[in-house]
């Protein structure tokens, strides 16, 4: 499934199937809340939080190819990325785009 956040491929033409999406949200880990504040401190990244993101994110990515894969989609053009936060320490990572069908 080819991913792209321009709105054409090259060399490809395109039918437009419709807008698709795929969303995952996380708790943040009492455990990393306690390293995070140590950070804090003494500065750098938090590295769990890093990867707590990089999880989600992928998830949702996941999620959106199933979406346009469900479809019949060979690709998601115009594809973004947004996250939002639903409450004290959960956040959302949406991806969603346009998929689309070469012809």
């Amino acid at each position: 499934m080819i991913l792209s956040t321009t709105d054409t491929i090259e060399g490809k033409e395109l039918k437009v199937i419709g807008f698709v999406e795929g969303s995952a949200t996380r708790a943040k880990h009492i455990g990393n809340d306690i390293v995070a504040s140590l950070k804090g401190i003494v500065g750098g990244e938090v590295h769990e939080y890093t990867q707590l993101l990089v999880d989600t994110r992928e998830q949702a990515l996941g999620r959106l190819q199933e979406a346009a894969k469900s479809q019949g989609a060979d690709a998601v053009i115009a594809m973004r990325i947004t996250t939002s936060t639903i409450s004290a320490g959960v956040s959302e990572i949406l991806a969603y785009g346009t998929a689309v069908k070469f012809v």
